[in-house]
């Protein structure tokens, strides 16, 4: 699972030093990850084959010529890059995706279980806040609805 955050630097040629971590679980058909824009955020979207195998099969769930596939097919499928590690454990990320999400000097990578996100630090920090805030409400609500079932279940 990728795990953690981290704070990295792109140098001048886009490139970012891959967690030690995270090399270790790309471990696959290549020697690197999987990167396209993200479906629910503003930020690019990485894992490994695990990660491009579930989208692949989301999409293949889907009809030929259903709006939701073709509009899968072409956010993921179509913004897909294959990113290979170099010897210094780097991947370069591709220019339209550092400028479609304002990725210029320091990026945060964030592990999501079994995929990982690249922001810029700044809207970064503005999106962890409202997760937090989200991730606190949801939780307090999910409780209430537990304690009121056993209350439900006990009468």
């Amino acid at each position: 699972m990728f795990l953690s955050t981290f704070e990295k630097q792109l140098d001048a040629k886009r490139r970012i030093v891959v967690p030690q971590e995270f090399r270790a679980l790309a471990s696959g058909p290549f020697d690197g990850v999987f990167c396209f824009p993200s479906i629910e955020a503003d930020c690019i979207e990485g894992g490994h084959q695990a990660l491009f195998d579930r989208y692949s099969g989301v999409i293949d769930e889907l009809d030929f010529g259903d709006p939701l596939r073709s509009a899968l097919e072409t956010s993921v499928l179509g913004g897909m890059a294959r990113l290979s590690f170099d010897t210094a454990g780097r991947i370069t990320l591709p220019e339209t995706l550092c400028d479609m999400f304002g990725l210029t000097d320091w990026v945060t990578v964030v592990g999501m279980g079994e995929r990982f996100q690249i922001w810029s630090r700044d809207a970064f920090q503005a999106h962890r806040s409202a997760q937090r805030d989200l991730a606190r409400d949801g939780l307090a609500q999910m409780r209430a609805q537990q304690r009121a079932a056993r209350v439900g279940s006990a009468t």
